[in-house]
């Protein structure tokens, strides 16, 4: 699980509700602080992840001259999604609603997904490119994920089949306890062990069952990918346990990517180290042709 360093926005990071043809969606946005926009951003998180994941990258972006669209995605956290029913959840329907979003926020904007976003995003591009300026896969590989992460996986979805959310909460805790546990005080006055278990409580667990398994069958669409012609990057860590790093390097060059290792990162490179993330991310951004402006968010 991801370990966001703040659930609370910091200034000039703002939360509101993306309205769309396929329902509200939970986001934070960020305005560049100049009034030059050279672009707009969507950034989809990862499996068991949330929109918070991006707040370290959201001000750096920012004062690039980005703005940033970072969402819950249907059944995640703060996004509403059934509980019960996982057919919402195919990767089709997740693809369609990253291409609902595109059109409410404003376009073409740089869509980047991280883990499992990554693979959403990608079937979203193949779906329809033309939203688009460019695509970056973050710590997202060409297939499903490694063995010992599907093991993983699967020890979830089995838990999820007897036990409540709660339940799967404490189990996860007792088996993976957290390093010391950071007691600062956030702005609801809880600790980030009390703010994580709230952000697993709001996930759906259909949608924990049906991206699990995703990850766990996706099939090689490089070859697609490819053949679509978007501008794509391909960032990392340089150790990742869920997708090994050759991997991803034969993965960029299957794509004829950018490709981006940040040093002393793993799976988040956004939270591990956001400035050189950060930096890697507008650099690439800023040597495509730059968009039309972007119009205000309908919400």
């Amino acid at each position: 699980m991801s370990r966001p360093p703040t659930f609370t926005p910091p200034p000039g990071v703002r939360a509101h509700r993306l309205v769309t043809e396929r329902g509200e969606f939970a986001v934070l946005e960020a305005a560049p602080v100049s009034p030059t926009v050279n672009g707009t951003a969507l950034l989809l998180p990862g499996f068991t992840g949330s929109k918070e994941d991006f707040i370290p990258l959201q001000p750096l972006l920012a004062a690039a001259g980005y703005r940033t669209v970072a969402v819950d995605g249907r059944g995640q956290y703060e996004s509403p999604g059934p509980r019960d029913d996982e057919a919402p959840y195919a990767q089709s329907e997740l693809a369609r609603d990253v291409l609902a979003q595109a059109r409410a926020v404003g376009g073409p904007v740089h869509l980047l997904g991280h883990s499992l976003g990554g693979q959403i995003a990608r079937a979203a591009v193949l779906l329809d490119a033309s939203p688009f300026v460019s695509l970056t896969l973050m710590a997202s590989g060409p297939a499903q994920i490694s063995v010992p992460q599907q093991q993983r996986v699967k020890l979830l979805r089995d838990a999820l089949a007897v036990l409540d959310m709660a339940q799967v909460w404490d189990a996860m805790q007792a088996m993976d306890p957290p390093e010391e546990a950071d007691t600062r005080a956030l702005d609801e006055g809880l600790s980030d062990g009390e703010e994580l278990r709230r952000r697993w409580l709001g996930n759906s667990p259909a949608q924990l069952l049906a991206t699990g398994r995703q990850l766990c069958e996706e099939p090689d669409r490089v070859e697609e990918l490819a053949a679509v012609g978007l501008p794509v990057h391909v960032l990392s860590g340089d150790r990742d346990d869920t997708w090994p790093i050759p991997l991803l390097d034969d993965m960029a060059d299957r794509l004829d990517a950018h490709r981006t290792v940040v040093p002393d990162a793993e799976h988040s490179p956004n939270t591990d180290q956001p400035d050189h993330t950060a930096r890697a991310l507008a650099a690439f951004w800023d040597r495509l042709p730059q968009p039309a402006p972007s119009p205000g968010t309908r919400s």
